[in-house]
């Protein structure tokens, strides 16, 4: 080893390149007996051996002698005639270390108002402090494997990430936060985040003394799809036509998906199509108020318009009211009657339009409408009456 070398293991402090980090261990684990130690006024000394603080030495210049410093006859390398020291020296800062970033995705969150599932991203500052270094270096560095700045700060901000995946999520869950609206109630949340982080970390010896810059954001995906929802919503419920949008962007989806290829047996998609089977059956009955027909929808009871397609109050698709009297087109088929504009029947959906064709019932051959007999085997036709 150089004189130099020699030299430097002569003095030990923490190198001017590492003045602005919370933890620094010096690289060498024998220490000379005599060398001078010097420790910053904003730092200490912890000496580190077999899983045990074994001493501290406070801020000041001192001779490393177990002479004057007791604890260190305990780190006596006797191999080395009593000449070395075997031990690590972390210097610790106790000052305070502000705007330390933290942030990341949270978590993907169901909204209470829309139920979309949303990826949530939170970012922010913390300032950090070591109150207690012997449980910092014991308890962190001892049992988690940490002995660098960069895996000190790592390490809080996970755990800062962890409350907050938490936090967020049961708070939107429990008080109905919609997420658009979340902004709102970000001091609420910070201050639960600090008061958690700070019962988790004491053990460690640290503390946040502050968050800054707190803020929670929403995928920009994620929130154009809300946005969009909720203007498209609006809208409906301007026009009483809520289940409209629904139905509409139910089978848009299945629009989207057949497009690409895609649907032919999906039970999801065939499900739509009996849910909106359910919701025409399910629709309400009609009753006469005076002399004007009204359609009472079978959802929530309310009267609506004669030509009402969905309930004002509820927006559930209706029956249509039946027709006028002395204006009927019975059903061929179950003989319900029809309005005499009706194409087909309400009942049984029946085509109440008059055949283009007529068959033979004794040969089964087809003949024109109009026909009076069949041209093959001479049996009279008589097509079947389209209404009463």
């Amino acid at each position: 080893m150089g004189i130099f070398g020699e030299m430097r293991r002569e003095f030990i402090a923490r190198p001017d390149q590492a003045k602005g980090q919370i933890l620094y261990k010096w690289p060498d684990t024998n220490v000379r007996k005599w060398t001078q130690l010097t420790v910053q006024q904003d730092e200490l000394a912890v000496f580190f051996r077999d899983g045990r603080v074994q001493g501290t030495i406070n801020p000041g210049r001192c001779t490393l002698d177990s002479s004057e410093i007791p604890f260190l006859g305990m780190l006596v390398d006797a191999a080395s005639g009593g000449n070395l020291f075997k031990t690590e020296i972390y210097f610790v800062s106790t000052r305070e270390f502000p705007n330390l970033p933290f942030g990341g995705v949270i978590d993907n969150v169901v909204d209470p108002e829309t139920s979309l599932a949303v990826g949530l991203r939170v970012f922010g500052e913390y300032s950090l402090r070591v109150v207690e270094p012997q449980s910092l270096i014991l308890n962190l560095v001892g049992t988690q494997n940490i002995s660098t700045n960069d895996q000190v700060t790592d390490w809080m901000r996970e755990q800062l990430l962890k409350v907050l995946r938490t936090d967020v999520t049961s708070h939107i869950v429990q008080q109905n936060w919609p997420i658009l609206g979340i902004a709102a109630h970000t001091y609420d949340i910070e201050q639960a985040t600090l008061e958690r982080v700070q019962g988790y970390i004491n053990s460690y010896g640290l503390q946040i003394v502050r968050l800054g810059n707190f803020t929670i954001s929403i995928k920009e995906d994620d929130e154009e799809a809300l946005k969009r929802y909720r203007r498209d919503v609006q809208y409906t419920k301007l026009a009483g036509g809520y289940q409209q949008y629904s139905v509409g962007q139910a089978l848009q989806g299945v629009g989207e998906g057949a497009a690409q290829g895609g649907g032919a047996g999906n039970p999801a998609i065939l499900g739509i199509g009996l849910g909106l089977g359910q919701t025409v059956a399910g629709a309400g009955q009609t009753v006469a108020a005076g002399n004007q027909v009204q359609v009472r929808c079978g959802g929530c009871g309310t009267l609506n318009a004669e030509n009402a397609k969905f309930c004002s109050s509820c927006g559930q698709a209706l029956a249509p009211a039946p027709a006028p009297a002395g204006a009927v087109v019975s059903c061929p088929k179950c003989g319900t009657g029809n309005a005499a504009t009706a194409k087909f029947c309400g009942n049984c959906g029946q085509s109440l339009q008059a055949p283009t064709t007529l068959t033979c019932p004794q040969c089964s051959t087809e003949s024109p409408a109009g026909t009076k007999f069949c041209p093959n085997c001479g049996t009279g036709l008589q097509a079947p009456a389209a209404g009463g």
